[in-house]
Order: C-alpha cells, then structure tokens, then sequence
C-alpha cells in the first residue's frame, strides 16, 4: 500500500509543480496576469508549491526504505523525474496548443523508460 500512497502523492505534487513552475506563463498568455509584478508571480507561485511540497514530502517519507517504504532513494528520485515530465507533457500539449510532441520526445520517454528499469533492476 505504501508504494501506492506514494506513487499517488507523487503525481498530486507535480500536478501542483506544474502548475507553480509554468502555469504563470499560461495565465500570462491569458492576460490575466500580464501587469503583475515578478515578485507577485512569484509569491502567487509559491503559493502553489506550498501545496506541491505538502505531498512531496509525505511521498519520499512513506516511500523511502529507510521509513519502511518499498523504495531507495535512487527509485524515488527517478520515479519522480518521469512523473514530472509524464505530467509536464500532458500539461504542456492541453494548455499550449503550440506546442506539439516530436519523434526526439518520444526517444527521450523510451530513454527514461530504460531508467526506470534499469533503476529497479536487482
């Protein structure tokens, strides 16, 4: 169950890091927020990570070995890198239509594929 609750909590949090790290430039794009000032994008952004770090901490404490998770560190980590981009990607061709997936970005999906692998290999 462990790795379940972790897994989940790790694709929350980067739905909220998704949000914190690029939203603002969809917002922009909007003109909702062009005349804020940075350090209010900012603030405004922190906000969200706030939430995205509320699960990403819980995510590496049930799911690490060392708590009595299923997980080494190595495993969090790049179960963590492909949940971003898996989400990033999703995140980027909903909400910018310009911006479209190539032949290099799937080699680099079936590269991180191969690390996960090679990460859970024994």
């Amino acid at each position: 169950m462990n790795a379940l609750y972790t897994i989940l909590l790790l694709v929350i949090s980067n739905v909220f890091m998704t949000f914190a790290w690029y939203g603002h430039l969809k917002l922009q794009q909007m003109k909702l927020i062009t005349s804020w000032p940075l350090w209010l994008v900012i603030l405004f952004s922190w906000g969200i990570a706030l939430a995205e770090y509320s699960c990403q901490i819980p995510a590496n404490r049930i799911g690490f070995t060392g708590n009595g998770g299923p997980f080494t560190l190595m495993q969090l980590k790049v179960m963590q890198e492909v949940i971003t981009l898996i989400i990033f990607t999703v995140f980027t061709t909903i909400f910018f239509k310009g911006e479209t997936l190539q032949w290099n970005h799937f080699a680099a999906f079936v590269c991180l594929i191969a690390a996960v692998y090679f990460v859970f290999m024994k």
